[in-house]
């Protein structure tokens, strides 16, 4: 992670108080003076402050409900942050693994662990993604086959990653994938000549969402191994 927020992590210091003394040189990573705070540490390394050894806090990992209309932001804006429903101590240094719009309900997974996160939100990982869609017109019969073989977005060069298609009703699916491109859900259905009228993700990878709108979790140990 970066220097200046692993001394977040080790410490009550502000992002910009530990930048500061990260410039003037008062932070050492293994034995040398770093006064850049964008320099990436590890667990291994020894970063010391002032001459004291830090060591950093144990990561954070939360399951929450994201309520409708709310951002996937850690402050308001047109909408208010989801983070105004969750209490813990230094919320600044969380981040949200896989962003959901305003519009769009359902589980979001937050922490602040970047390597954690990475695992779920790199196309390469092919972490799963189940939302439950309803729609404005019925499900064309072919639209399944369609999105196993990937369909082409508006302003992409490149189809689709193979998607699965489960039909609830004639206006709702299940559509699991395993990207996350800008309103890609919106979007592919958009691609075969349907609408999005609502959007709720309820499972990744193999955590399902289980708490009520707008309440939250700390995930079990076996659920954070399952992303490691």
């Amino acid at each position: 992670m970066r220097l200046d927020k692993f001394i977040c992590k080790s410490t009550d210091l502000t992002r910009a108080e530990a930048t500061q003394l990260i410039n003037v040189g008062h932070v050492t990573v293994n034995n040398e003076v770093v006064s850049n705070e964008a320099t990436q540490v590890h667990e291994n390394n020894d970063v010391l402050l002032d001459g004291e050894k830090l060591i950093a806090r144990a990561s954070r990992y939360i399951l929450m409900h994201k309520p409708l209309d709310t951002i996937c932001s850690n402050i308001d804006e047109v909408y208010p942050s989801l983070f105004n429903y969750i209490d813990v101590e230094k919320a600044d240094d969380l981040h949200i693994a896989g962003r959901l719009d305003a519009d769009t309900t359902g589980l979001v997974l937050i922490t602040d662990d970047g390597r954690w996160s990475f695992n779920i939100i790199t196309p390469n990982k092919q972490c799963e993604k189940t939302y439950r869609v309803e729609l404005r017109d019925p499900i064309a019969e072919d639209a399944a086959e369609k999105f196993a073989q990937g369909v082409q977005l508006q302003g992409e060069k490149q189809l689709t990653l193979p998607a699965k298609l489960d039909v609830v009703t004639s206006n709702e699916v299940l559509l699991t994938i395993t990207e996350g491109k800008y309103h890609q859900v919106k979007r592919m259905f958009s691609a075969i000549g349907n609408r999005v009228v609502t959007l709720h993700r309820e499972q990744i990878g193999n955590i399902k969402l289980d708490v009520e709108v707008g309440k939250w979790r700390f995930l079990t140990p076996e659920e954070i191994a399952y992303f490691k």
